[in-house]
């Protein structure tokens, strides 16, 4: 595992500090990587939702598509070893 130092003013080393007592990290870098993991975690969904909104519209999100989509959720938390189909797509 590579190594950073970092410099922050009294204030913000403070808080650092605070959160590790607080939230249970055992050491500053530990709660440095949580933030770090959140923040990629962050990126990516934004990627997801900026790729989801440039995407063409397949299929129109009507009360049907959701309720085939909850029986298709359903049927796979029933018999999670069975390929279930997507709803609306034909067979």
């Amino acid at each position: 595992m590579s190594t950073m130092n970092i410099s922050l003013p009294d204030t913000m080393k403070s808080f650092v500090d605070e959160q590790v007592s607080q939230r249970g990290y055992g050491t500053s870098s530990e709660y440095l990587r949580d933030l770090i993991r959140r923040d990629q975690d962050r990126q990516r969904l934004r990627g997801l939702l900026l790729a989801g909104a440039a995407a063409p519209v397949v299929q129109e999100a009507t009360p049907a598509y959701f309720n085939a989509l909850r029986q298709q959720v359903h049927a796979k938390a029933v018999a999670p070893n069975k390929p279930t189909r997507r709803p609306g797509k034909g067979a």
